[in-house]
């Protein structure tokens, strides 16, 4: 029995069961044998009567945007396909970032502080043979999902919105006047439950199924991801006590053709540690339950602690497909992607609630002025996704940090390029490393950091070209300069707003969805 089985199999809830599930998956996307759904169907046929303004499917963060559209008066339905209930684990964000909740009127700054169930400070950015770079404030705040998702669904429910939970997403037919979403639900009123269907007529459907909706899956065809990233990890007892914690640490070389990161952070009931890398989906690639044995091998080193000492409390694994065509347009009228399932988070993100509280503002408004001028065509609810150059342009430092199956690269290479990048961010101060390490690259942080690299670490910087290839740096010049022009235009959407306000409804959700482009695109949101 390996150490992973052994420890997985004392844990609550088949932890190694799940981990084997979802290797399962991993292994069908390397070798690309799921079949495409084939979810989404249209119909000519006008629906004339409707039940709701907005369906969203996808319930744990699909309550997010869903509380607030119901807020603000919309008939909102939330299909959830279990129980609405958030995992045990916290989710790390800003405190900052939690003022979107505030602004929506979703939460009080009461609840916000009831919501925050770990919070620590300084944290860490740690490479082999060079000083540690220490942080404030940066994804220092743990939030207990149950208990933020339990004060929404109150909320919601109390604005007018329909909770419809054991009632998974089954299909979608496209009418000329709105959508109606198949689902089958199981009625638990009888002794024997038994599944019962229901329709749901709506003018918008919201997909907040994730990575692996399948909308999502029938949008994209069968494409193989550009990248992935594979996560596994641990709650544990009994680690040293640290009131600090790791955003992004290294102590190892290259290993099984990839290089290995790692996260740590105190939570309620013990610490939190994770170990992910980013590769490619070849079919050649290690399984999660690989990598959860190389966890569980180097996590001695990384916290100094025997395992003998640990009492683990849960495991945690995941992979996170990242396409380069993201955000995804969605290629059908009335069916808008939100969260995950749009890909609205850069190849470095893990994505889910931080990426989701990143944009429910921009979200909520765009999606309430696209209901109230009936901008509800492929092309019109298109823009609430907009391109955004400042997360297109990680893809070079996605690449930059992981290798081809079969190339040959220096084992040290990754590291030593991450640790001189970051130094010379520490360097140019603040402004510069903290954006970078909340998912946004700005034009002038990113130029900075850029040309002081380049001038201290030439040969390094020469290293890099051919294990990104020249096609990739080229496609990303495109993308810095597109970040360049957007940073530029960023100050002309406040100078041409208060003209906006003369147009037509129709005519102010174009203009507001150009504005937003420009300032999402060029991190301006920050």
């Amino acid at each position: 029995m390996s150490l992973t089985e052994q420890i997985l199999s004392q844990l609550p809830g088949d932890a190694l069961g799940g981990l084997r599930k979802v290797d399962r998956l991993w292994h069908n996307l390397k070798h690309n044998t799921a079949p495409i759904p084939q979810a989404v169907k249209h119909s000519q046929q006008p629906l004339e009567t409707l039940d709701f303004d907005i369906v969203i499917s996808g319930g744990t963060l699909g309550i997010l945007i869903g509380t607030a559209l119901a807020v603000r008066g919309w008939r909102v339905a939330l299909l959830e396909r279990g129980i609405l209930r958030g995992r045990d684990q916290e989710w790390n964000i800003s405190r900052k970032e939690l003022d979107a909740f505030v602004e929506l009127n979703l939460l009080s700054v009461a609840e916000i502080e009831n919501a925050i169930a770990t919070e620590y400070n300084p944290a860490r950015i740690s490479f082999p043979n060079t000083p540690d770079i220490w942080v404030r404030d940066v994804l220092n705040i743990g939030i207990d999902p149950v208990y933020l998702l339990e004060t929404l669904k109150q909320r919601f429910l109390e604005a007018g919105g329909k909770l419809f939970e054991n009632t998974p997403f089954q299909a979608a037919t496209i009418h000329p006047d709105g959508v109606v979403v198949e689902s089958n639900s199981t009625d638990s009123t009888d002794q024997t439950p038994a599944l019962k269907q229901n329709l749901f007529k709506t003018r918008l459907l919201l997909d907040a199924m994730g990575h692996f909706s399948p909308i999502v899956r029938q949008a994209r065809q069968g494409k193989k991801p550009d990248a992935v990233c594979l996560v596994v990890g641990s709650c544990a007892q009994g680690l040293p006590k640290n009131d600090t914690g790791d955003i992004f640490a290294s102590f190892t070389p290259m290993q099984n053709q990839c290089q290995y990161f790692w996260e740590a952070f105190p939570a309620r009931d013990g610490r939190t540690t994770y170990l992910f890398t980013y590769l490619d989906a070849d079919a050649e690639r290690f399984s999660l339950e690989t990598l959860f044995d190389d966890y569980l091998r180097l996590l001695p080193q990384y916290q100094n602690v025997e395992l003998e000492q640990l009492k683990f409390q849960r495991a945690l694994y995941g992979f996170f497909p990242c396409y380069r065509q993201s955000p995804l347009k969605t290629p059908w009228n009335r069916i808008l992607p939100v969260g995950d399932s749009s890909g609205s988070q850069s190849p470095l993100s893990f994505g889910g609630f931080g990426a989701m509280v990143r944009h429910l503002k921009r979200l909520t408004l765009g999606i309430h002025e696209a209901l109230s001028s009936d901008n509800l065509s492929q092309k019109s609810i298109a823009l609430l996704q907009p391109y955004q150059p400042n997360l297109s342009v990680t893809w070079l430092f996605q690449r930059s940090m992981s290798a081809a199956m079969n190339q040959k690269i220096d084992p040290n290479q990754i590291n030593q390029l991450l640790a001189s990048v970051f130094q010379v961010m520490e360097e140019l101060g603040e402004p510069v490393l903290k954006p970078f390490l909340q998912d946004i690259v700005l034009f002038p942080a990113l130029s900075k950091t850029l040309f002081k690299t380049a001038i201290s670490h030439p040969g390094l910087v020469m290293k890099i070209i051919p294990q990104v290839g020249i096609a990739n740096l080229l496609d990303w010049i495109v993308h810095y300069v597109n970040l360049g022009v957007y940073t530029g235009l960023q100050p002309l959407g406040k100078v041409i707003e208060p003209q906006v306000k003369n147009l037509s409804p129709q005519q102010q959700y174009y203009f507001h969805r150009l504005i937003e482009a420009w300032q999402y695109g060029a991190g301006g949101d920050y």
